[in-house]
């Protein structure tokens, strides 16, 4: 709370520095401003940044250097018998000194050294937060009274402020670029861990999927089985049904949306549309479980099919009612993007309007349509939690869609639930999964991409 009011409190003095400094621009500029180099309102801004950033900054450095710090004051106070416990034990005190002195509350202590470090650990933190906020506020202020004073007409004052803001968007891209480094060396390094356990060939080719592990050698099972074909093959499985189910559905909603509808309309319809992307993929899940699964399985027993209540066509249909938008929604952006002069002309030549549509209209949009059905093969690749409600949890590889399959998401999430050790094969394999998966997704994205980009109509 008191580093929400302190942000506040900063946000107010820049917005004060505009203010000046936008009036100071204005006061020096001469009758109407124009002898200023740039417009009032950048000499505001030039004025708002020596006001914010150099209080932010300093506020960032000493938020990541505190708790080193005071950790080291804590645990320089101790006495003598505390300072000599193991490294392991150490650390489980101070993380109790820690959350004692964030709560206050010190009756659940372990011990008297832990409620006294704890007393001690949070007055250590109010005075240095107290430090803080004095000595960030100080350097706003400063900052605010310089920026007033360097106002001057010839002042590249828009120069400035766009170097500012560049350098802010270069250091956004330059985080976005190393999370995904981290991301995928993350799964690299620990998937690497994992072949050296497991033959890759075992794992990409395996027909039996079982990595539970004993803990024992003489116990059943001790080895486990890491062929990943049957979660592959169920992956497939449920992506192709909901594909199916939303490939059409998709497409034909956005023809009509972009060439038939009444324009009243349109602005009902679409906007409903799309609200099935907003829906929590666990709402899909219940649907799937308690309405679609039960109205299959009555379904085929009438007919004389049996479907299990746990089967691929109850999730692959849901799931393909989930991506409807997604398809349906790009779809129509491409659709409508389709120049109007290509419709006149097959209209003056006298093409119908559903020829128009098919033999015009669409060729023209088909790369980008082409693009959206994979990227929705993407997200349909990596949906985890109709799949675990609707699927089941079997490992079984079979073409039948009536049949309860599971994916290599579903996998991921069972592997890494609970208290598990990351040097077992059975816990590695989920990064080797999620390598793999990762992989597949990046491929079809690049798909897209490429398709889209190679055959791309321009237009004049």
């Amino acid at each position: 709370m008191q580093f929400s009011i302190l942000l506040v409190v900063l946000l107010l003095l820049s917005a004060v520095g505009f203010r000046m400094g936008r009036g100071r621009a204005l006061q020096v500029g001469g009758p109407k401003a124009r002898a200023l180099h740039s417009l009032p309102s950048y000499y505001g801004y030039y004025v708002a940044l020596w006001c914010g950033i150099p209080a932010v900054f300093l506020i960032a450095i000493w938020l990541s250097c505190e708790p080193f710090i005071l950790q080291g004051i804590v645990v320089g106070a101790l006495p003598a018998d505390a300072k000599s416990l193991p490294s392991a034990q150490l650390s489980l005190l101070m993380n109790e000194v820690r959350q004692l002195g964030s709560s206050g509350d010190y009756q659940h202590a372990s011990g008297a050294i832990a409620s006294t470090a704890a007393e001690q650990y949070r007055n250590l933190r109010n005075m240095s937060f107290g430090a803080m906020a004095v000595i960030s506020l100080a350097m706003a202020i400063l900052g605010c009274v310089l920026g007033v004073r360097y106002i001057r007409p010839d002042l590249r004052a828009r120069n400035k402020v766009e170097g500012v803001v560049k350098i802010f968007l270069i250091a956004s891209s330059t985080v976005a670029i190393f999370t995904t480094i981290g991301i995928v060396l993350s799964l690299l390094f620990e998937s690497l861990r994992f072949f050296r356990m497991i033959s890759p060939v075992d794992f990409l080719f395996g027909l039996d999927w079982s990595p539970q592990m004993a803990m024992r050698s003489d116990q059943v099972g001790s080895s486990g089985a890491f062929g990943a074909v049957p979660l592959f093959a169920g992956t497939l499985l449920i992506s192709l049904i909901a594909m199916v189910v939303a490939v059409p559905i998709g497409l034909l909603s956005a023809i009509y949306m972009a060439e038939y509808a009444h324009p009243n309309f349109r602005s009902v319809a679409k906007p409903l549309l799309e609200v099935l992307a907003g829906i929590p993929t666990v709402v899909y899940g219940f649907f799937a479980v308690l309405t679609v699964a039960p109205f299959l399985r009555d379904a085929g027993a009438a007919v004389g099919f049996s479907i299990a209540s746990e089967s691929a066509l109850a999730t692959g249909i849901v799931m393909g009612i989930m991506i409807i938008p997604f398809i349906s929604s790009l779809s129509d952006d491409v659709i409508t993007a389709v120049p109007d002069s290509l419709r006149q002309g097959a209209y003056g030549l006298g093409a119908t309007r559903s020829e128009t549509i098919k033999q015009v209209v669409i060729p023209a949009a088909l790369p980008g349509i082409i693009g959206g059905v994979l990227l929705a093969v993407s997200r349909a690749i990596g949906e985890t939690m109709i799949v675990v409600m609707a699927a089941g949890l079997s490992a079984h590889l079979t073409a039948n869609p009536f049949e309860a399959v599971t994916t290599v998401t579903v996998q991921i999430v069972t592997l890494l639930v609970g208290d598990q050790e990351f040097d077992s094969p059975k816990t590695l394999s989920a990064f080797a999964l999620g390598l793999v998966l990762f992989l597949v997704t990046l491929v079809l994205n690049v798909v897209a991409l490429n398709v889209v980009r190679k055959y791309r109509e321009k237009y004049d």
